[in-house]
């Protein structure tokens, strides 16, 4: 039980009384496994009028918040659990498989958790932070996409602009997931005005210390319960507020690992959800007929797909940990590589599991009013090849790979 845990104890032994149904639970639940399955039967709940009215999974993400699961990875020191990156897509995996807008949700908010909990260790105001984002549960939104730059995430328009300690950031932020909602804001930003476009820090504003003004709206085919909306962000606050380290190292050592690792079990928790349908499909044909449809095929490459992509999201996260203290591994041109390809791949796989589980189950996978519709999962997961494109990412990695040998084995 960690030291946040043991507050609440305290605290209920005054007031016996719940503040709702999952305070108790939480005090019992050690066990992350349990406590992720509590959030996932919610979320799953909930999932179709998310979908359909495209509204934050306020039920989930409450869930959540009361079962101690938004700040698991800061230091014990701090109040937290210090929970590998591993249990965390661990989470995402069984959160995408109920709800694919709260896992994304949760996975985008411990993105920056990731990168506030590995590169603000040692600054007062950071530490202080993490105190309270374990203490308050906060649910931190991410600002990285600005202006004509789009996913262009190592490009920063707007500038910090200072006044002694104290600093001020207008950005017209294309996209912030569920802002609106968070309860803290991490955003990129040009280090000073006359700085290039690449030199980038990264702030963290509590939702106190800034406004947002919407400007695009969030109406989208899938993923519609993430409420992406545009907003122009007004922020101030201290020059301790600013992460102590450039974004340039925090982007690769932390945002990108944590980014393309997180959404991608996300993805492959999609994809489990829709296997499982036509899995279901095909039990219920065996149950009425004796036989297996001639579609039947589609749920064998499918349950493939699927088993290739959480292959390969394992082997990246063991890979990640295994040089997670090793900065020059971590910079290194070959992961740098792996980590943005683990994305494109990963999404490609899943959108490929969610078709053949789609076409193993026909019509009645196709149907809105069927129990084993694969219409939402297919949605959702087709944001994953336009979620930072694709084409942008095999565009970068591009020259780097002609730069690296062909391996000369089967192990690399």
């Amino acid at each position: 039980m960690t030291v946040h845990d043991q507050t609440r104890l305290k605290d209920r032994e005054s007031d016996p009384a719940p503040a709702n149904e999952f305070e108790a639970p939480l005090l019992l639940a050690d066990d992350i496994a349990q406590r992720t399955e509590r959030v996932a039967a919610v979320a799953a709940l909930h999932a179709e009028g998310v979908d359909r009215d495209g509204r934050f999974p306020i039920e989930a993400i409450t869930a959540a918040k009361a079962l101690g699961l938004m700040g698991l990875m800061a230091p014990r020191r701090l109040g937290g659990e210090e929970v590998a990156l591993s249990q965390i897509a661990d989470i995402c995996y069984a959160l995408g498989r109920a709800c694919a807008s709260t896992g994304m949700i949760y996975a985008m908010h411990q993105v920056k958790v990731a990168c506030v909990v590995r590169h603000g260790i040692g600054a007062a105001w950071q530490e202080d932070f993490i105190r309270k984002l374990v203490r308050d549960q906060l649910l931190l939104a991410s600002s990285t996409t600005e202006g004509s730059g789009g996913g262009n995430v190592r490009s920063s328009e707007a500038p910090i602009e200072y006044d002694g300690e104290d600093i001020r950031l207008e950005r017209a932020a294309s996209v912030i997931s569920y802002g609106a909602e968070a309860d803290a804001v991490v955003t990129t930003a040009r280090r000073v005005a006359d700085a290039a476009a690449s030199d980038q820090i990264l702030a963290v504003f509590l939702k106190s210390d800034y406004s947002l003004e919407r400007t695009l709206s969030w109406d989208t085919l899938g993923m519609r319960g993430t409420c992406s909306a545009g907003f122009t962000l007004r922020a101030s606050g201290k020059a301790e507020q600013l992460l102590p380290v450039p974004y340039e190292v925090i982007h690769a050592q932390s945002m990108v690992p944590a980014a393309h690792i997180l959404w991608s079990s996300v993805w492959a928790g999609i994809a489990a959800s829709a296997v499982e349908k036509a899995r279901q499909y095909l039990r219920k044909a065996l149950r009425g007929g004796g036989e297996l449809p001639p579609s039947a095929h589609y749920f064998t490459r499918g349950n493939a797909s699927l088993r290739a992509l959480r292959a390969l999201i394992t082997t990246t996260i063991d890979h990640y940990q295994a040089i997670n203290r090793d900065p020059d591994a971590l910079m290194a041109m070959s992961f740098q590589s792996e980590i943005n390809l683990l994305k494109v791949e990963a999404s490609e796989l899943a959108v490929q599991a969610v078709m053949s589980a789609l076409r193993c189950g026909g019509l009645s996978s196709y149907r809105n009013d069927s129990d084993i519709s694969i219409g939402r999962q297919l949605r959702d997961v087709l944001s994953s090849p336009i979620m930072i494109n694709n084409d942008r990412i095999l565009a970068n990695v591009a020259t780097s790979a002609l730069l690296s040998e062909v391996p000369g084995s089967i192990r690399g």
